[in-house]
């Protein structure tokens, strides 16, 4: 069934970007792609060029850093998520890793493309920021409550 979807459909299925207005949408629609990542696919490695935003449809993304001896996970992102999101920012390289646990469907975006229409529209750009910046603060409280796990109350 979803084969049939355009780009701008799933857009409109995805929490990040569903309510947008329609115009924007199909701006957005033009800078992406849907992909199919399998399980066991690394989409990006910590300090690699940030070239793509992806937007989690279904699946599982396992985020996580490099440390002697391997990768340390440090959070899931599943349907409605957002990956690379460091695409964004200069120098615009991965602070995390992030490894496909589970298939995932994603709308995939060209960050040249994305950076682009944020320039050029600042209605746009101001209201997609200010969304990244509420996942980004998720991420944060998300992590600051896993750190705070393993220190007791003073």
């Amino acid at each position: 069934m979803t084969a049939s979807l355009t780009v701008f459909d799933h857009l409109t299925l995805h929490g990040l970007v569903a309510d947008l207005p329609s115009g924007w949408l199909h701006r957005l629609a033009a800078c992406g792609m849907p992909v199919v990542w399998p399980a066991g696919t690394r989409l990006l490695r910590e300090g690699a060029p940030a070239d793509h935003l992806w937007l989690v449809r279904d699946g599982l993304v396992r985020l996580d850093f490099h440390v002697p001896g391997g990768e340390m996970p440090i959070e899931l992102i599943g349907a409605d998520g957002v990956v690379g999101w460091s695409c964004l920012v200069p120098p615009f390289r991965s602070t995390v890793g992030a490894f496909v646990v589970a298939e995932c469907h994603t709308i995939e975006l060209r960050a040249g493309a994305l950076r682009g229409l944020i320039s050029e529209d600042p209605m746009f750009g101001l209201e997609f920021t200010t969304r990244m910046l509420a996942v980004a603060q998720q991420r944060l409280n998300a992590a600051r409550r896993r750190i705070a796990a393993f220190y007791p109350p003073p």
